[in-house]
């Protein structure tokens, strides 16, 4: 497919090699880039992401990324959220303390509160409640599951922007966003055919 270059985002933190062995796994080439221009050039943007916010977040402020980022989100361009990558969307993470995101969306990412008989981190498979029929979505299987490890999940201010839930055991946003901007509290890249399915219709996306 020409004008397709994907690119995922590297800040020094994540998974950056399995999300792109899942891009190639469904036909697709992704490159994995720190570099302002490439980014900035890019016709699709994966910001994947595990471990602390406030590491993450800095990293990408450090090295000149949260304009670009921030510039591909508010064009037509189509964009991917993992996991760390949807929570740093919002405007304020509570996790060890308070720390500004990228504030694409309004509201905030907090802890799961503690419930007997459940672990924090939410970790393993759990199924998704879909409430847009997104593009990615459209070969989910009803009551499959996807993968999850996290402790916090975002509260978006306009619930209107939720576009799947999942539970744990309340229901909290599993992925937000539209057909042109999607990201995923869950892991495409380890939640087996399911997930690569949804990263092969990103790819596939029109530009």
């Amino acid at each position: 497919m020409e004008n397709n270059r994907i690119v995922i985002v590297d800040y020094g933190m994540g998974n950056l090699r399995s999300v792109q062995k899942a891009f190639e796994k469904v036909g697709f080439s992704a490159e994995i880039s720190s570099d302002q221009m490439t980014i900035r050039q890019a016709d699709k943007l994966v910001l994947p992401g595990v471990g602390a916010i406030r590491d993450a977040i800095g990293k990408i402020r450090d090295i000149g990324l949260e304009k670009p980022i921030l510039d591909h989100l508010n064009s037509d361009r189509p964009f991917f959220g993992i996991c760390l990558g949807l929570q740093m969307l919002f405007e304020n993470c509570y996790e060890d303390g308070k720390h500004r995101g990228l504030g694409f969306y309004r509201g905030d990412v907090v802890k799961f509160s503690p419930v007997d008989g459940l672990k924090i981190p939410h970790m393993g498979w759990n199924q998704l409640d879909i409430k847009k029929k997104l593009n990615v979505f459209k070969s989910y299987p009803q009551g499959a599951g996807v993968y999850f490890v996290h402790s916090y999940f975002a509260k978006p201010e306009n619930d209107g922007i939720i576009s799947a839930y999942s539970s744990y055991p309340e229901p909290f946003a599993a992925a937000v966003g539209d057909d042109r901007r999607i990201a995923t509290q869950f892991h495409p890249e380890k939640s087996q055919s399911v997930g690569l399915q949804m990263l092969k219709h990103f790819a596939e996306l029109s530009n």
